[in-house]
């Protein structure tokens, strides 16, 4: 099979630079586009050189449309209305979307699958190996831990990150919500300030950081009487994240249409 030809949504940005870089540096696709918002002052520059390579040719544009047409799939770590876009022009090309994008509402989840009918869509809110199995080991921690063990997540980004709680974090805390059969929209308690009362039996709790370069860290604690159980990851490289990607998008080259995740991807569904 030849390789995959894969377009990189900001390409400018700092995601954008290491998956350009990630795919330069592996087997079995090759950089088909390099996508930027309209506007944008990266536009016409070289995406090689933006990620520190050599000049590879291929020009930031912000026409996905045209540099679609010859292209298998797109990564796309961008924002939520940046994304919305590209759904619709993906899903008519017929190529492969993976979805790294954080900070989606529900409505836009409600657009991303209402084209999976007839597109191939990979979405996680983490595309690390790591991460994928810290959320199906706390599925199986909170199925096996009745409510008197709270549930706290934790995570921590460095200061430019503009949502919270990181979709990592939500990822965990839906894991955890199967887990124990409840609605994580129902159960999340998503902040604390001033008197807020005790704490209520069964809400899975968020907390969020934000302070220099960190690429993400998350712990989820199991608070019980007299004990407690921490599950944490960290991610020392954002370079982690682009190379799960692009493995999200070898796997999913010629898979029927349908929404996919990253438990998907490596097997881990069932867990």
């Amino acid at each position: 099979m030849s390789d995959m030809r894969l377009i990189v949504a900001g390409a400018g940005g700092r995601m954008g630079r290491a998956l350009t870089r990630a795919i330069a540096e592996s087997k079995g696709a090759v950089l088909a586009g390099a996508l930027e918002a309209p506007g944008s002052e990266m536009l016409g520059k070289d995406a090689g050189v933006l990620a520190g390579l050599p000049a590879n040719g291929i020009k930031l544009s912000a026409d996905l449309w045209a540099m679609s047409k010859e292209a298998d799939g797109i990564l796309d770590f961008t924002v939520p209305a940046a994304t919305i876009a590209n759904v619709a022009i993906a899903a008519e090309r017929g190529i492969v979307h993976v979805i790294g994008t954080t900070g989606l509402s529900g409505s836009d989840n409600a657009v991303i699958k209402s084209v999976t009918n007839r597109a191939v869509v990979v979405q996680s809110g983490n595309m690390s190996l790591g991460v994928n199995l810290l959320a199906a080991v706390v599925k199986r921690v909170a199925k096996a831990l009745d409510q008197s063990f709270d549930i706290e997540i934790v995570e921590t980004h460095h200061r430019m990150k503009i949502d919270a709680p990181s979709g990592t974090a939500l990822m965990l805390g839906q894991a955890a919500a199967v887990g124990r059969g409840i609605s994580l929209d129902e159960h999340a308690d998503r902040g604390r300030d001033g008197i807020t009362g005790a704490r209520k039996p069964g809400n899975i709790g968020f907390a969020s950081l934000r302070g220099g370069t960190a690429a993400g860290d998350h712990s989820v604690s199991f608070l019980g009487p007299f004990e407690r159980l921490t599950l944490s990851h960290q991610a020392e490289d954002r370079m982690l994240f682009a190379h799960g990607a692009l493995k999200a998008a070898l796997w999913a080259h010629g898979k029927k249409p349908g929404h996919y995740s990253m438990a998907d991807v490596l097997g881990l569904a069932d867990i």
